[in-house]
Formats: C-alpha cells, sequence, structure tokens
C-alpha cells in the first residue's frame, strides 16, 4: 500500500468524523487494517494525519477517539489596562537595527558583524572545551569568573597612564552582555525621574534602557571629535545630573572618536561636577586606523564607569561584557546585577575567556582590521560614487558604520519603505537621537553580509533619493 492509500483511508475516516459525536470512538486499527485491506503502518499514517489536523486525539491503552472542536472566541484582556496603568515612559519600538533579513536583501541596517569577520574556530573549540569542563555544572561567583574578572582588568590596566593606579579583578562585575549593564547602571547609580545626560545622537540601546530605568534624559550635541565640554559643563550646572553616557571611541551610530584631550576635557568637567562617566567601549576590538585608548585609563578614582562588551567582537552567541568600576558605585551596580540576574553562564564566559586568552585571538584582530578597512572604503566609494545626495562628512576610524547626512525635507519612513522594495534595507537616523533629530540622517553598516553587493545597494539608494528628491 502507497500514500495514496492512507489518504483514501484518511478521507473516508473524515467522513465518519463529520457525522459522529465528539468522544466517539473510532475502530480499533487491527478493525481498520481488516476493513481497509491496508498494512498497519498505511493506517497509522492515516491517523496520525487526522491527529495533525485536530480531528482525532489518541489515550494510550484506551483508544483514539474523535476529538471535541472547541469554538474559538476572541481573546479580551481589557483588565489588563486597569491592572497597567498607564506606561511610566512611551514604549520605544525594537530598532531596525536587530530586524533579521532574508538572504536575497542587501542589508545596510545589521547592528552585528557578519558571521565571515568572526573566529569561528576559535568559538567552536573553546565552547566544546567548556561543555566538557567544571563550568558546564557549576554555579559561578556573582560578579564573575575570577580568571575573566583578571583579564578585563589587566586589558585596561596595561593602558592604564603611568602614575594612575589601574583597575584590579575586584572592581570587575561580569555581565550578560553591555545592554543589560547599561539598565543596571541607570538604575542603580541615577534613578527613576532623576537627570542622565548623554551624546547626541547616540546608541539606540542606551535611549531604550535609559527609558526603561525611568530616567530624564538630557541630550549634549557632539561631533566628529567629542561633545562640546562647554554645553556639557552648562547641563550639569542646569540639571543637577550626576552621570554622562558616552562612546568615546568608534561611536554608534556615526564612528566618531574623540580626541585624546577631548577626553581629558570631559574628565575635568566630570571630576568638576562630581559625577560619573559611563564609558561605552562596544568597539573596542574594531579599530581600522586608530588603537583606541580608553578615557577610563586616564581615571582611578572612580568617576569613570568602564564597559566593554565581547559580544559582537567574538560572537552574538556569546554575550559576555564587564563593567569597571570602583568605590560604592561598583557595590551599587553589583546589588542591581544580582537581583536582575544573579550570575553570567559559567560555560559562556569560560569560553569568551578562552578565545581572547588564545594566541590566534590576536592574529584574528589584526586581520579583522583589514577587513573593516577594506569593506569601510568600498561602501564609502560606492556611497560617493552613486548616491552624492548623501553626505559622509566623517571617514571612521574604527567601528561598524558610517552615518550620512540626507538633504533636508527627506522623508525617511518613505526612504526607508521605497529601499526595502528594492531589495535594500537601512537604518533611519531618528532612532539615534535621544530627542528630536538634528536632520534626516541614515545610518549603514558596512560590517554585514554580501559585501560585494555594496556597490549596487548605494546605487539604489541614490536612485531611491533621486527619485523622491522630484
Amino acid at each position: 500500500m502507497n500514500n495514496d492509500s492512507s489518504s483514501l483511508i484518511a478521507a473516508r475516516l473524515r467522513e465518519w468524523i463529520s457525522g459522529a459525536r465528539p468522544g466517539s470512538r473510532l475502530p480499533s486499527t487491527r478493525q481498520l487494517v481488516a476493513e481497509h485491506n491496508a498494512s498497519p503502518v498505511t493506517v497509522q499514517k492515516a491517523l496520525q494525519a487526522l491527529a495533525q489536523q485536530g480531528l482525532i486525539e489518541s489515550r494510550p491503552g484506551v483508544g483514539t477517539f474523535v476529538r471535541a472542536v472547541r469554538t474559538a472566541r476572541p481573546s479580551d484582556y481589557g483588565w489588563q489596562t486597569a491592572a497597567l496603568r498607564s506606561p511610566q515612559a512611551p514604549a520605544r519600538p525594537v530598532s531596525t537595527a536587530m530586524r533579521s533579513a532574508p538572504n536575497d536583501v542587501i542589508a545596510f541596517h545589521s547592528g552585528y558583524p557578519d558571521r565571515e569577520l568572526l573566529p569561528e574556530r576559535l568559538v567552536r573549540a573553546a565552547l566544546t572545551r567548556a561543555a566538557r569542563g567544571d563550568a558546564a555544572l557549576s554555579c559561578p561567583p556573582v560578579a564573575g569568573l575570577p580568571e575573566l574578572q583578571s583579564w578585563f582588568a589587566h586589558e585596561l590596566g596595561a593602558a592604564t597612564q603611568a602614575g594612575v593606579t589601574p583597575p584590579t579583578p575586584s572592581d570587575v562585575i561580569v555581565l550578560p552582555g553591555s545592554q543589560s549593564g547599561l539598565s543596571s547602571i541607570f538604575r542603580a547609580l541615577v534613578g527613576s525621574g532623576q537627570p542622565l545626560l548623554m551624546e547626541s545622537p547616540t546608541y539606540w540601546g542606551a535611549i531604550l534602557a535609559a527609558t526603561q530605568a525611568g530616567v530624564r534624559v538630557v541630550p549634549v550635541p557632539s561631533g566628529p571629535d567629542g561633545p562640546d565640554t562647554d554645553e556639557l559643563a552648562r547641563a550639569f550646572e542646569e540639571t543637577g545630573a550626576r552621570l554622562f553616557y558616552a562612546q568615546p571611541n568608534y561611536a554608534n551610530p556615526t564612528g566618531a572618536q574623540w580626541l585624546a584631550r577631548r577626553g581629558e576635557e570631559v574628565l575635568d568637567v566630570v571630576r568638576q561636577y562630581g559625577a560619573f562617566l559611563v564609558e561605552d567601549d562596544w568597539a573596542h576590538d574594531f579599530g581600522i586606523t586608530t588603537t583606541p585608548v580608553p578615557v577610563a585609563a586616564s581615571d582611578d578614582s572612580g568617576h569613570v564607569v568602564y564597559l566593554r562588551s565581547l559580544t559582537k567582537s567574538v560572537s552574538p552567541a556569546i554575550r559576555v561584557a564587564a563593567v569597571i568600576a570602583r568605590g560604592p558605585a561598583r557595590d551599587r551596580i553589583l546589588a542591581a546585577r544580582g537581583a536582575e540576574s544573579m550570575y553570567v553562564s559559567a560555560v559562556l564566559q569560560a569560553a569568551a575567556l578562552d578565545v581572547v586568552t588564545q594566541p590566534a585571538w590576536q592574529t584574528h584582530l589584526r586581520g579583522l582590521r583589514q577587513q573593516l578597512q577594506s569593506r569601510r572604503d568600498l561602501l564609502v566609494t560606492s556611497m560617493r560614487e552613486h548616491a552624492p545626495q548623501a553626505h559622509i562628512d566623517l571617514l571612521p576610524k574604527g567601528g561598524l558604520n558610517l552615518w550620512a547626512r540626507l538633504p533636508d525635507g527627506t522623508d525617511l519612513g518613505k526612504l526607508a519603505h521605497d529601499c526595502e522594495t528594492a531589495g535594500v534595507i537601512i537604518a533611519a537616523g531618528t532612532e539615534w537621537f535621544p530627542a528630536e533629530p538634528a536632520g534626516p540622517f541614515i545610518r549603514l553598516n558596512y560590517s554585514g553580509p554580501n559585501s560585494g553587493a555594496f556597490p549596487e545597494g548605494a546605487r539604489i539608494i541614490g536612485e531611491v533619493l533621486e527619485r523622491n528628491s522630484r
């Protein structure tokens, strides 16, 4: 007997079921085999098909029965409106950067490097070793594995200036990704309803974390060389804020890197007002023509809370980062972390430590620098040739992104829609402004898949811009 016989049996049983009452018992498999002159396998296939359609249900040791048909009715969640009340802050949608995309589009929107830019061999070997070791069955300390704490402390300590006391391993708190760290820092060091100074434009995830923490964001304009320190001082003075969030190296979305003296000036302002600088060093491993030096390397008095992530450079599957903070601030952040997630998976910590302590890790980073430069230059050249309407004022010295200013009056929503219809996904720059956008911008990620399609993607963007400007 074949599948056609199975379908025939299923059709006949379906007809029988339509006239039977819910709970009626079907003939046994032996009876069906005899009735339809079929093999037991063929009968079972027919019964499985009916079960998948929700028409019958099997009760082991009892038999097979007609399933009661449940009438679907619309769900009423109106009671939740009263229970939840109004949100403390308007909900922000998930960023375009987090969207998945089909393989047949040119993706400039992603926030993560393509797989070919990751140390795949190192990651797979590290995960295998971690799974075979004690980490697979152990509960790590709340602050992180001591060996990983030491690695983070030593890395920052190696960049610390002479005369500045380097951090110790006990200053390090291992995190399940820097995004989680931002949430904890804003809650622990700022508090609901209190002001938080933030570069503008800045990382959309920091804006989201601040919104969820209920803090009041105060934008501070920032340019290619960093924020205006006079504006920063005025913001501290007017708001009474005690924390400034910034990305001194290869900022997302602009790619800006602060001048060395600007970092010193910002640190002077922060010290003057008895405040904290939260330094988000997410792109530490993505230098192209410069090597990043953290502002935290100039501070040993606890004014800089330093965030260092490995997620983007090692693997998105290994969400491991660290915050380095000193004094009571560190204790408050640790308490917030313990309340939120208790600890970070020992397997992920062990795997991350394994990767970054292999000699091949530094070899990978040197190759990554060359690959990012090639991709960046290809996209810049393509945009300037095919989409000259998009002005790229800053050639980033590292990071993953280009920041392009579009003609005034550009409808970003229509532009993004028309580009996607033509097979290109872009990210509108509005997501990266804590308040009103300073103009129409788009962010283009040059670390995404299929870099060979960059010229075609730029051509499509240029054509859509031209068409929409008429």
